[in-house]
């Protein structure tokens, strides 16, 4: 039977340097400056495992305040059914969309940026960044905001 979870609020100074870290290296992946989680934990000195143990546990507080909205910017072919297959993988995800805009296509590619409600997402940024630069016309894929 599971339990529901126990929240509080804790200075930084009085927590592990681990969770500091964790924190840290989602940072990294959230804003593009870590492209793996490979990455991220190397550049914070933890290991992939405290990582993944604590990575769901440990979140600034600004951002459980924030709704965790994310933007998405994305480099896309101008080809029919493209955007709707993307819309398709945020809905898969669980993503909640809350904005979308596009230009006008220029030389057969598009730039689209998506904002996301993500509290509720069943699968990890990462795989779910992975599955929309997996669709056949994505050039680019990256997280903007969030």
């Amino acid at each position: 039977m599971a339990t529901n979870p126990k929240y509080y609020i804790v200075e930084a100074s009085a927590l592990p340097t681990v969770f500091l870290k964790v924190a840290e290296a989602k940072r990294l992946l959230s804003t593009g400056e870590a492209s793996t989680v490979n990455e991220a934990t190397q550049m914070t000195d933890i290991s992939r495992s405290a990582f993944y143990k604590y990575r769901d546990a440990v979140m600034p507080f600004q951002n459980m305040m924030t709704g965790r909205i994310i933007t998405f910017q994305l480099l896309l072919q101008d080809e029919q059914g493209l955007l709707s297959s993307i819309l398709s993988v945020f809905a898969q995800c669980k993503a909640n969309i809350i904005t979308i805009n596009s230009i006008v296509p220029t030389n057969g590619c598009a730039v689209v940026t998506i904002s996301a409600e993500t509290m509720e997402l069943n699968v990890s940024l990462e795989e779910m960044l992975r599955q929309i630069r997996s669709a056949n016309g994505v050039i680019k894929a990256e997280v903007l905001a969030g």
